[in-house]
């Protein structure tokens, strides 16, 4: 994967939180997700439709989990 220059963090992340959050970038059929304190290391990538998927799984309620 060409590793995507568009990286953004979570719009829950604030100044209170020391920067302490991960951030994902996206290409056509790619997300690439790696930890904003370290963005020089790991970073994890995933097709995109089964980063789709596991976001929307985060969404059920828990009774349907």
């Amino acid at each position: 994967m060409d590793m995507p220059g568009n990286w953004r963090k979570s719009s829950y992340s604030g100044p209170d939180d020391g920067n302490a959050c991960v951030e994902i970038a996206t290409t056509s059929t790619r997300t690439a997700v790696r930890d904003s304190k370290a963005p020089a290391r790991a970073t994890l990538t995933f097709p995109a439709a089964v980063f789709t998927a596991f976001l929307e799984a985060l969404k059920e309620p828990r009774a349907r989990r």
